[in-house]
This record gives C-alpha cells, structure tokens and sequence, in this order.
C-alpha cells in the first residue's frame, strides 16, 4: 500500500500544529482541524498563534506552498493524526474524552486503506480503545483490534517526544516509537513518519508504546523527586542543597539532578499519573515522586510566608511564571502556582517579572494585588525576591541588585 499522501491532523497544538508544518514542509498535504477558530484563522494567514523557534517560519511557508491549511472540521484524507489534549482529573485520572471527540469527529470521513495515528500521550490501552470507539461509529468498516492485520482502517499510537523550545528540530532528530494495533498497523505508520524523522523508527505494539513514552516520563519524575526531597532535608539541616549536590556528583557513578520549585509541564506532570491509574497498587515509587512534586511548591510558598511575616507590608517580586526556562508555556506551571498562592495569602503586594508574556494570565490577573513589571522593577521594589524560572535574563541579574533583600532562589543559580 502506498505511503500517505494527504494528512488530516486533529488538534493544532504544541505537537500538532508542529507536526503538520513538518510534514507540510515535507510535500505532503496537510490540513489541520482546531476547534478554536482564532487559531485555524490564524494557521490560514500562515501565521503559528504559539510561539516556539523556527514554527512561524514552517507555517508560513508551509501554507505560503499551499500545502498547509486549517479548517474546524475534518476531512477526507489517506491518513489522519490525533493530536489533542489528555489532561488529568482532581481524581488523578486520564481524562480521554478529548480523544474520543476525535474519533468521533473523524469517523464520518474514514475510508478502507485509512491509517489512524494516535499521537497523545495516553494511559495504556487508550489506542485499543481508539481502535473500538472508530468500529462503534463505523460499522461498516473493520479495525485491527478485531481484524488484526486484515482491517480495512489501521490504527497506530506514535507519542511525541519533543522538548518545548526544541520542537522544530526534535521532531525530524529525535527516534520515534510507533505502537500499532498490529504489525501492519505499526508498519502503515512507520512510513509516514518516515517522511520527516531522521531518528531511528522503533516498532511495537501500541500498549507497549503508550508505556514507553510515559516509563519516560516517570523516569524523570522520579529522579526529579529525589533532588525536591532532598533540598527540603537540606533546608531542615541548614545546609546548602546545591553544594551537597555538587560533591555527590563527584563520584563516578551518581547524577542528581537539581531541585526546583516542583515539576511542570503537561508531561512530567501529568504522565505519571496515567502509571499509576493502570496499576496502582504497583506503582507505589512512581506515586511518591509525583506526590513530593506535587507537595513542593507549598512547600516553598510556606518559606515564603514565614520570612513575609517580619515585614508589615512586604513586596514579593516572583521572578519568572512558564514551567520552564526561555519558553512561554505555563503548562502545570508550579512558578504560577506559587504566584497564585502569594496573592491569595494577601501578605502585601506580589510583583511578576516574566520576560516571555506580554500580559498576567487572566485568573492571576482577576485575583488582583499583582502587577507585571520588567526585572529590574520588580528586584527594585521588593524586599523578598523569589527566582522561580531562571530565564536567561534572570541568571544575568548583578548581585548587588540583590543586596539588603531576602532571596529564594528555587533554581540555585545565584549562588
């Protein structure tokens, strides 16, 4: 069977939108379905509505070639890639029913010979029931969960594995896993990402797949528990968590990592939770992790409210409100729940430097008591800084700017 020539991609995302200027920019045909007009409009006018390198430049040309366009409703196409949302529940469960629109959306327009990719992260088992939400839709058509090798639609899990602020580069460079429902499934999909992936393409069964991506994940959010967990010891003790670190990286074989303020993202954050959903009563180390994580930005508005309290009408400068250095995302951001939390404590005024946004995001903003200055501002003006993102620009500030104040510095770059 032929590679796909035409693509339809739904959810015009931070993975989405990416990987259809890359294929688009690859010559295939690409269109893409949001369910926010703002942004198909935006994707029409070759403009990206998100910022990340080189993607203004892919989708504009990509859409400048006639290669690229974006629409609310999906087409008919050789394949499709589901890209949208899997957040988590208060009840720390996946949330899929953004998937299941999908299927729902796409199912109308399936054809025999279609392959159906699922690319968001998701709990094991969500691409089987992707494979099941399509047939009950669709009976007219067979799927591999039932058919195996003999369906007439294919359906494959391919997670992304991209870094935000490396997106555009990622993409094309990094191996890709590829699940499918069965062999010819994963092979269908292989082909398609074949056309932009210079990496390694690594073939498996979807549950498998789905594992992978989030052992990945989890992986990094345990190792990341170890450093949170430890700076609090370090704090208890009265010592420097940082030089502690730095000695115990002197032997051969020991790497830990450095703490922060907890863990953002959609994936870190959200991932490890999907394990534990699947086997909870196994997943007892992954669960810790993501529960001293969870529990670390309290921690540090706690410390925060200890030192406020000598001061009548204190100002806290927060220093930074993404998850993560150099990029505008605030995904599960624990530098906005910090700042969130300062306000809605009252303790006095909470000025925000955040080099990456023009504007506070709307629920901080409506809390009130809040200002968003430039750096050099918010450190003139406050008596206790808190560096929670260490942005570049943050890491230049001249330490007698600092002077006289109290610092937390949550990233243990002005030491």
């Amino acid at each position: 069977m032929a590679a796909p020539s035409r693509i339809c991609i739904v959810g015009l995302g931070y993975i989405g939108l990416p990987t259809a200027a890359a294929l688009a920019t690859r010559g295939l045909d690409v269109v893409g379905v949001d369910v926010v007009p703002g942004v198909v409009d935006a994707i029409n006018r070759g403009e990206a509505p998100f910022s990340e390198p080189d993607l203004a430049v892919a989708v504009s040309g990509a859409v400048a070639m006639g290669r690229l366009r974006a629409t609310t409703a999906p087409e008919a196409a050789d394949a499709f890639v589901i890209a949208v949302p899997t957040p988590i529940r208060e009840d720390q469960t996946a949330d899929r029913s953004y998937i299941e629109a999908a299927a729902e959306a796409i199912a109308p327009v399936l054809r025999p010979g279609n392959l159906v990719v699922l690319e968001s992260t998701s709990p094991p088992g969500t691409t089987l029931r992707l494979s099941r939400w399509l047939a009950e839709r669709r009976p007219d058509l067979t799927f591999p969960h039932d058919h195996q090798d003999a369906a007439d639609v294919n359906v494959a899990h391919c997670p992304e594995r991209v870094l935000p602020g490396r997106i555009m580069i990622e993409i094309v460079m990094n191996d890709r896993v590829i699940g499918g429902v069965s062999p010819t499934c994963a092979e269908r999909a292989r082909d398609l990402y074949a056309v932009v992936t210079q990496g390694r393409i690594h073939l498996t069964d979807a549950t498998t797949a789905e594992m992978a991506k989030l052992s990945e994940n989890a992986y990094r959010d345990v190792n990341i528990g170890y450093a949170n967990e430890l700076s609090m010891i370090c704090d208890h003790l009265g010592i420097d968590v940082h030089e502690v670190i730095e000695l115990a990286n002197r032997h051969p074989r020991v790497n830990v990592l450095q703490p922060g303020p907890g863990v953002g993202g959609h994936c870190i954050a959200v991932d490890p939770w999907f394990i534990v959903e699947a086997a909870p009563e196994h997943a007892r180390l992954i669960r810790t992790a993501r529960e001293v994580n969870e529990s670390k930005p309290s921690y540090v508005v706690g410390e925060v409210v200890k030192s406020a309290q000598r001061y009548r009408d204190p100002v806290i400068a927060c220093l930074g409100l993404t998850f993560k250095a150099d990029v505008d995302d605030l995904r599960e951001s624990p530098a906005l729940r910090i700042t969130t939390d300062l306000v809605r404590h009252g303790l006095g005024r909470v000025v925000v430097a955040e080099p990456h946004v023009d504007a506070l995001p709307a629920d901080l903003a409506a809390l009130g008591g809040v200002r968003l200055v430039d750096t050099a501002a918010a450190i003139e003006e406050a008596d206790i800084v808190l560096l929670l993102v260490d942005h570049a620009e943050f890491r230049g500030v001249k330490r007698a700017a600092l002077r006289g104040k109290v610092v937390f510095d949550t990233r243990g770059v002005w030491r």
